[in-house]
């Protein structure tokens, strides 16, 4: 079975425990990048060979969002304060419950404001550097 984008949520905690929305992403990023590849060919090997070292999930995370005054200064407001992050797949009559899947990790939030262009809706990016790992939780 497949799932659709919708009912995903960005939310945040102060404890790891409750989580509120922070505010309606329009994107998120791959999260779990691939491991670093360490070489251990030797003089002796005719072809190279790797051994896993650690996952890099490239820095910065960056979510989308619909620009409003509102949301950038809640953002910037959070800037530079380390938080608990999560991704929640899926809601219950509209309230967030993640019952498809929950990705969460701690983080320094960061709002960038994005480019622009004519006729087109004015976007900003959150910006997420994690502190942690990201864990997975089926539900």
């Amino acid at each position: 079975m497949a799932i659709s984008t919708i009912h995903t949520y960005l939310m945040k905690s102060s404890d790891g425990t409750t989580y509120t929305k922070f505010l309606d992403i329009k994107s998120f990023p791959a999260l779990f990048g691939d491991p670093n590849q360490l070489p251990a060919t030797t003089l002796s090997d005719e072809q190279h060979w790797y051994v896993p070292g650690v996952q890099d999930n490239s820095g910065m995370l960056d979510f989308t969002a619909n620009y409003t005054a509102a949301d950038f200064n809640t953002v910037k407001t959070a800037e530079g304060t380390e938080a608990y992050w999560s991704i929640w797949f899926g809601d219950n009559a509209g309230t967030p419950d993640g019952h498809n899947g929950k990705f969460s990790f701690k983080g320094f939030p960061y709002a960038k404001l994005n480019e622009g262009s004519v006729d087109a809706v004015a976007e900003m990016t959150v910006g997420i550097i994690p502190s942690t790992e990201i864990t997975f939780a089926a539900s």
